[in-house]
């Protein structure tokens, strides 16, 4: 069985236009998706680009977007180049 990501690389704005078009605010949103309010501000103003996956998934709940959803998700990393 393969394991989750440790974490998971985000978009901020998107983050931000799917609470709007659900007319929440900031700390509504934080609520619904148990997480704190600085902690969704950051996400969403870029500060931070990645969620472990408890998060990540109430995130993904509160907004309504199914299990299978990518929308959230910002690009692949690249694994490191060897020298």
């Amino acid at each position: 069985m393969e394991q989750p990501p440790p974490t998971f690389q985000v978009k901020g704005a998107e983050i931000r236009k799917l609470r709007m078009q659900a007319g929440l605010s900031t700390d509504e949103m934080a609520k619904k998706a148990l997480i704190s309010r600085r902690y969704l501000n950051h996400l969403e103003n870029g500060y931070r680009t990645r969620m472990r996956p408890g998060p990540y998934q109430r995130l993904r709940t509160a907004l309504g977007l199914p299990a299978d959803s990518t929308r959230l998700l910002g690009p692949p990393e690249d694994p490191p180049q060897e020298r």
